[in-house]
């Protein structure tokens, strides 16, 4: 017989076996003892954690007719046709190769058919995100009129990506990673029976390179076993996964703690030219570091991995303080975000074993500087710039005209090339009320701190001016910044679904407007008539923007005096 890989050897047949989801099992368990079964199920989580064994359990389950509190019994001709996938009553579907309208239809049309041989008919469709828009519209017309035993399966590690239309049809369970300790009982109990000889050492390095997945740790395994000698050693598990040893570990982070840069940057070279991945090694650093914390904090959790805490491990955890310890994690997780996007991991290692070489004080007071000597050549920049316009309008105008030259001044400021949405903005206004305003305001923080961090930089210099039930006008400090937000449909929908999350049976179109604009606007608005009586403009204290600019308030003259002070002296013809 040809060879097998242990993940579908050990692939689970009954419920029991799934590992590290208990009250997943269970609850399907009582569902079928108690014959509540639901049309259709949701299975959500990582890869490798068990949500297609589950579903295939489930069907034989439900179908088996010797089943025992819930669970199959493997034995009768119905769980065998179902496990060897050749029950025709129960379809396993791949949606990424089968992700079109068509497909879904044939499956609407054949779901209209009692099953022949089984109680209940099953539709397992794994991947199910991968689904187009018009499959998921067709797939929805028979979820809200499921026929009589038919079951829908769907699994999918991207839930994000299915409408909230199917989620709500469904019975969704969330998957989770499984435990590093749950992995290694259960590899323990698969090399045991296999009659393979390990070490201890070696399944945990298996167990954390798996990430939380059951069928990702079985297949390192087999990695591991056809790299042996007979036996699964430590060695073996740090070769095959690219991990760090302990002693590895120790002798880089030793030399950060002794602030030996060169002796660092020198074992990190090593490391990398005997193979090891940059990215495995980043997460094995910043797991040392962890147990570094956790053995000064609560000793007593990290007995489990008592063979592997050397001396020099011990060692350093006495003598580290633990702002650097906090120092480190954090310098090696924003290396990891940042290894992520480049193709010159290297770089970037060894940046950040300089910086974990570094206190974390003088790394503070190093990027202090920087940001201080940024701002100073920022300022210096726009001081001359200021400098030379003055120059040039004393040179062009005749002494006293410095009100004169105002003008031509404002007239080149208000050139823009963004194109106010004035259409937009009315019809906002024409139904726009305080209360939805008020609500959208009470909301503004937590909006701003739902947004990615370069969307919440851009909605940060803004301000939600009216409000109705369809849109919400929000007006930018900077032009710059509502132009891009415009152009920014990613944004926009962000925005629109956020607001729709955070305040019930309101989904807002966002209009974007510079701040300058707004009372122009809202006055054009109010004497062209359009206002209707459902429609509240909330006033605020602006006349100031609309009212003409005295020269003495000119934004140009303003910062002459800002720069040059007592020294600064404005003439009127």
């Amino acid at each position: 017989m040809a060879y097998q890989a242990l993940y579908r050897v050990w692939r689970s047949q009954r419920f029991d076996d799934v590992v590290g989801q208990k009250a997943i099992t269970q609850t399907l368990k009582n569902a079928i003892d108690q014959n509540q079964i639901s049309h259709a199920y949701l299975f959500t989580g990582p890869r490798g954690t068990g949500k297609t064994s589950a579903a295939k359990i489930f069907a034989k389950a439900i179908n088996c007719p010797n089943q025992v509190n819930g669970e199959p019994c493997n034995e009768c001709d119905m769980c065998r046709s179902i496990t060897a996938g050749t029950q025709e009553d129960v379809i396993e579907i791949d949606a990424a190769s089968n992700n079109g309208v068509e497909e879904i239809r044939f499956i609407r049309d054949r779901a209209n058919y009692a099953p022949t041989q089984a109680e209940y008919k099953v539709y397992i469709i794994d991947e199910v995100h991968m689904l187009s828009t018009g499959a998921f519209n067709a797939l929805l017309k028979t979820l809200e009129e499921p026929r009589k035993n038919v079951v829908f399966i769907l699994a999918t590690t991207e839930p994000h990506k299915i409408p909230a239309t199917i989620i709500s049809r469904t019975q969704r369970f969330d998957f989770k990673r499984i435990n590093t300790q749950d992995i290694v009982g259960h590899l323990e109990t698969v090399l045991t029976t296999s009659e393979i000889n390990y070490e201890a050492e070696a399944l945990q390095i298996i167990a954390r390179a798996a990430e939380g997945g059951m069928r990702d740790a079985l297949s390192i395994t087999d990695q591991a076993i056809a790299f042996s000698d007979g036996t699964v050693t430590t060695q073996d598990a740090l070769e095959v996964t690219g991990s760090l040893s302990y002693e590895m570990m120790d002798r880089l982070m030793q030399a950060c703690g002794e602030k030996e840069v060169a002796d660092a940057l020198a074992t990190l070279r090593e490391l990398l030219a005997s193979g090891k991945e940059a990215r495995r090694l980043l997460e094995n650093l910043l797991v040392y570091c962890r147990d570094l914390l956790m053995y000064q904090q609560a000793p007593q959790l990290l007995s489990e991995k008592s063979l592997q805490l050397t001396e020099a491990f011990q060692t350093l955890a006495k003598i580290t303080p633990p702002a650097k310890i906090y120092h480190w994690i954090t310098v090696l997780n924003d290396t990891q975000n940042e290894v992520r996007f480049t193709n010159n991991p290297t770089i970037y290692l060894e940046v950040a074993v300089v910086k974990l070489a570094n206190d974390p004080e003088s790394a503070a007071v190093a990027s202090n500087s920087a940001d201080n000597s940024q701002e100073v050549a920022q300022l210096r920049q726009a001081l001359q710039k200021l400098q030379a316009e003055v120059q040039r309008l004393q040179e062009n105008r005749p002494t006293g005209a410095v009100a004169e030259t105002t003008a031509p001044v404002k007239k080149t400021k208000a050139t823009t090339t963004f194109r106010l949405p004035k259409e937009r903005v009315f019809q906002v206004l024409k139904s726009a009320t305080k209360k939805d305003l008020a609500n959208v305001r009470n909301v503004w923080d937590d909006l701003l701190m739902s947004l990615s961090v370069t969307q919440r930089a851009m909605l940060h210099s803004s301000e939600a001016k009216a409000a109705s039930e369809s849109g919400v006008v929000i007006a930018f400090d900077y032009e710059i910044l509502c132009q891009r937000a415009s152009n920014d449909q990613e944004f926009q929908l962000m925005i629109h679904n956020q607001l729709s999350r955070m305040i019930k049976d309101y989904a807002p179109q966002a209009v974007f407007i510079t701040k300058e604009s707004w009372p122009t606007l809202r006055q054009e608005f109010l004497a062209g008539g359009q206002a209707t009586e459902e429609s509240e403009i909330e006033v605020e204290q602006e006349e100031t923007e609309a009212a003409p600019v005295e020269p003495e308030n000119d934004d140009l003259v303003t910062k002459a005096q800002e720069l040059f002070g007592e020294l600064t002296s404005i003439e009127e013809n």
